[in-house]
């Protein structure tokens, strides 16, 4: 596989220097699945594991590789295996905080041009999500795009995109309908060869149908969303980048049932321009938005060119990046102390030895 094709600049070249002249392979995970990797390589598509040291010194999740990182391995061409040493510099990662208990990023997808934020035009639109989804994205440093899917669903599709409009503030929409073949020529201009789109959304809003409509195949099963909730049925089961004909590639991921924030503090001001231009306006710098004289925030609701629901979805995702921060800090300083623990166990070892 050319590499220029899927990606490769003179950055990847720049930062895969060193490792070149040591005699290592470039690649870029295709799919991961368990600690285990299908490569992209010039060779072909070795099966990979990351080396004992590279364990060793990973302290945490996001260490190691995800679907779309260009990674730095040592390749057994006889066995179409290989082993990776190092996971390049990123240029975008999309985050979100591990489900469950643990305070752990995950990262969804790396190195993404563009993320198509697909949403279905049935009764599970939910304008809260799609804020979470752009927080993220615009954390990641990849571009946003909304994908209005099942378009043929929807009797009125005008008022719809006007609801999603008041949360995606400058961001391009795309309505779409795969059963009515609509609106799919409107994505290409984001599918260009060697740039990495990467499909985001819920269970059964059409990822897995406009994955197989963009191949040209029939590559994701599809099913049906059920007709109880309008909710969709998980048709991808792991993260997965796709070449497509015209040289685009694709990173189709499962549908996500949580969608924690992760360190997306500095993306709150973009997602949410609109409050924050109001707060500049407040007659208090301090101001909580809450009952204070003078304040734009509400004054803007009153007019209704705000909706109280916008404010306290801000307020809420607030109060979630501030509990997030507490709990990271937390384990911060016990993976510090975890950390030095085992340095004075080896050099206590090491005494003992001499």
């Amino acid at each position: 596989m050319n590499l220029n094709l899927i990606g490769k600049n003179e950055r990847i070249e720049m930062d895969f220097a060193p490792y070149k002249e040591q005699g290592y392979t470039l690649g870029r995970v295709a799919l991961e699945h368990k600690r285990m990797y299908r490569i992209w390589t010039e060779n072909g598509e070795p099966l990979c594991e990351v080396s004992g040291k590279f364990s060793f010194i990973a302290s945490e999740r996001e260490d190691y590789p995800a679907v779309g990182d260009w990674v730095v391995l040592q390749e057994r061409t006889s066995e179409n295996r290989g082993t990776i040493h190092a996971v390049l510099p990123r240029s975008s990662k999309f985050s979100r905080k591990s489900a469950g208990q643990v305070t752990e990023e995950q990262i969804v997808a790396a190195n993404v041009d563009t993320i198509f934020l697909v949403n279905s035009l049935n009764e599970d639109l939910n304008l809260r999500r799609i804020e979470r989804y752009l927080l993220l994205t615009w954390e990641s440093g990849a571009n946003p795009v909304i994908i209005l899917s099942k378009a043929d669903l929807c009797e009125n599709i005008a008022s719809k995109i006007a609801e999603v409009e008041t949360v995606a503030l400058g961001v391009p929409i795309i309505v779409i309908s795969a059963i009515e073949n609509n609106g799919i020529e409107s994505l290409e201009e984001y599918l260009q060869p060697g740039k990495t789109v990467a499909l985001l959304g819920s269970s059964g809003v059409g990822k897995s149908t406009i994955t197989n409509i963009l191949l040209g195949m029939e590559k994701q099963t599809v099913q049906e969303i059920r007709t109880g909730d309008d909710k969709g049925k998980h048709t991808t089961t792991h993260r997965e980048m796709i070449l497509l004909p015209n040289g685009a590639i694709l990173i189709d991921t499962p549908g996500m049932r949580e969608l924690q924030l992760w360190e997306s503090s500095d993306a709150l001001a973009e997602s949410f321009s609109d409050i924050e231009s109001l707060t500049d306006i407040c007659r208090f710098r301090d101001c909580r938005h809450e009952k204070e004289p003078g304040c734009a925030v509400h004054i803007a609701i009153e007019n209704g060119e705000l909706s109280e629901e916008r404010l306290y979805s801000y307020k809420k995702l607030l109060r979630e990046l501030a509990y997030l921060d507490r709990k990271v800090d937390k384990k911060a300083q016990s993976d510090e102390k975890k950390h030095w623990k085992n340095i004075n166990k080896q050099i206590k070892q090491k005494s003992k030895m001499k």
